[in-house]
């Protein structure tokens, strides 16, 4: 059986492994949330960044990608992402939907219960944080707009990810004013 990864995120646009195949996906019963702290990426210690990750929404659905792993490298991207994702994301096998029919993957999700967590906020912090964060990824900031585009270009939308977007371009606007 392949192994199948799902993205979310940074995934969509910057996988960072081999893979053979890339197909868009939808994940029912999940919503798309900037939840997550990023010490390691998209923040430092002491001054995380906000990511997103995955929470139960019963009608909610998550659009993404999924690529196909080629058996030969399974586990060399099973490690690297393992790495990648070591900031309180672990790994959760998944049902998708594609086009091309339903399969199984896994997706990397940051729980509630994992030190980095930050949990809901108010917009206007989600967007205080985003805009003054920066780590060895880049700017928090980069990672929304991103992530906003990906899902622009793929025809998608995603509330809470254009709000987000939305507030943090107004935000720059205010401050250039």
């Amino acid at each position: 059986m392949p192994l199948w990864i799902f993205g979310y995120g940074s995934l969509i646009w910057r996988p960072s492994f081999a893979f053979v195949e890339r197909r868009g996906a939808v994940l029912r019963g999940w919503a798309r949330r900037f939840w997550q702290g990023s010490t390691d990426h998209r923040g430092v210690p002491g001054a995380p960044g906000r990511v997103v990750t995955l929470v139960r929404e019963e009608d909610a659905r998550c659009w993404g990608v999924a690529y196909r792993i080629a058996d030969a490298d399974v586990d060399h991207v099973v490690a690297h992402l393992d790495d990648r994702e070591q900031g309180g994301y672990a790994r959760h096998p998944v049902a998708l939907e594609t086009e091309e029919g339903p399969l199984s993957a896994v997706v990397y999700v940051a729980e509630a219960s994992n030190p980095e967590y930050l949990g809901p906020a108010a917009l206007s912090a989600i967007v205080a944080t985003v805009a003054g964060a920066s780590g060895p990824s880049g700017r928090n900031d980069e990672y929304v707009l991103r992530l906003a585009n990906a899902l622009r270009e793929a025809g998608e939308t995603d509330e809470h990810i254009f709000e987000v977007e939305a507030a943090l371009l107004g935000e720059r606007r205010d401050t250039r004013a």
